[in-house]
């Protein structure tokens, strides 16, 4: 076999990328979730202790937790989860939300609302949901 000429190249760089975007794909949506939850965002998970206003969905969601786990604030419709029961998985969120998935709307939902959401915890990322 000779070498692949510039056509050939990036046919097979296209290729390799759809085969790797597949199979994230596919390991996505086959993975069954270590657990869910389902928690109301209010007003005080929109602060963090120190009264500074949180900008990022990670950082609200990850306030919701801590204020459910150390008594600041429950909000009614808030579940308790095992995971983030833990400081050190709570400090892990925002990873975990960077390699999981959230629509632009319910992302916007969080950081400007006071939206229900579901939470799916799998083992390296989140899904989160509005309902």
């Amino acid at each position: 076999m000779g070498m692949l000429g510039p056509c050939e190249s990036s046919l097979m760089k296209t290729l390799s990328l759809s085969a790797a975007f597949l199979a994230a794909s596919l390991s996505f949506a086959s993975a069954a979730p270590l657990e869910t939850y389902t928690a109301r965002l209010s007003s005080a998970d929109h602060f963090n202790t120190n009264g500074e206003r949180l900008t990022s969905v990670a950082a609200i969601i990850r306030q919701d937790r801590a204020n459910f786990y150390l008594g600041y604030h429950r909000d009614r419709e808030d579940e308790p989860d095992r995971f983030f029961s833990s400081k050190e998985n709570r400090a892990r969120l925002e990873s975990m939300l960077n390699r999981g998935r959230i629509s632009a709307s319910a992302a916007d939902a969080v950081i400007n609302g006071s939206p229900l959401i579901n939470v799916e915890i799998y083992e390296d990322f989140i899904a989160v949901t509005v309902e």
